[in-house]
């Protein structure tokens, strides 16, 4: 279960309810459920009363460094002059707010938006819209060297979810150092833990104000970060838990 899809804003009437039939399905016949998050675990437990697997995702951890070349060359970018937002241009992902936020901020920082549009063409008009402000870059999809050159010369990633499952862009972000900013969701909370910053869920103001202090600080030494990434959603680690939920699983059918 990677998240409890039939609250994003994309689903309603019947597809939200027969997304809900079908977790209701798996709570009462799967043999073992996995979920990615513990508010996830939380939620089967005392919804369903059924028992799942804390199984989050895990991230490459990379070990050169990309200093800002291709993203120089494409959009005039400059190691620490801009505020990262890497996702998809969807609803839930609070883009709005943050561009909102973004705009009330006197900085000289640029923020960029990567990320490509899934199901949404309606919100992302509306995104461009918005962002009448020479300091915000679109980039569209990123992958690639392009794709870690933008987390590891970012001055801040921010993600402003109102929804989520369990972020991979968070991941790979704190696994490059980035001081991270993010809603006060349990999903991305929990992963920042006490090493990145949060605010009030759909508060612009609050976002702004959050904005401005971190701009306002040098940049910390992220090292404990990274450790701390490493030792909880590197793969080699996150291998080794599924590989335990097997072998549980295995026991219990030969029980």
């Amino acid at each position: 279960i990677h998240g409890l899809d039939w609250q994003r804003s994309k689903w309603g009437g019947f597809s939200a309810w027969y997304l809900r039939l079908g977790e209701r399905i798996a709570a009462k016949f799967a043999d073992e459920i996995v979920v990615l998050s513990k508010n996830v675990q939380r939620y089967f437990r005392e919804t369903y009363g059924r028992n799942t697997h804390y199984i989050p995702n895990s991230v490459e951890m990379k070990t050169e460094s990309y200093p800002p070349r291709a993203i120089k060359t494409q959009f005039g970018l400059e190691k620490d002059g801009y505020i990262l937002f890497l996702a998809r241009i969807v609803p839930e992902k609070g883009l709005h707010y943050l561009i909102d936020a973004f705009m009330q901020t006197d900085t000289d920082k640029k923020l960029v938006i990567a990320g490509g549009v899934s199901h949404s063409s309606e919100y992302a008009k509306q995104i461009h819209d918005m962002a009448k402000d020479d300091r915000i870059i679109f980039t569209g999809f990123v992958e690639g060297d392009e794709l870690w050159e933008l987390y590891y010369n970012c001055r801040m990633y921010v993600l402003p979810s109102d929804v989520e499952g369990m972020p991979i862009s968070l991941l790979e972000a704190m696994a490059c150092g980035c001081e991270c900013l993010v809603s006060d969701i349990d999903t991305a909370k929990n992963v920042v833990g006490e090493y990145g910053y949060t605010f009030k869920k759909s508060d612009v103001n609050d976002l702004k104000n959050k904005l401005c202090e971190i701009l306002g600080k040098p940049k910390a030494d992220k090292a404990e970060q990274i450790e701390y990434v490493k030792n909880n959603y590197s793969w080699d680690e996150i291998t080794y838990r599924t590989l335990e939920s097997v072998s549980y699983t295995h026991l219990r059918a030969h029980e």
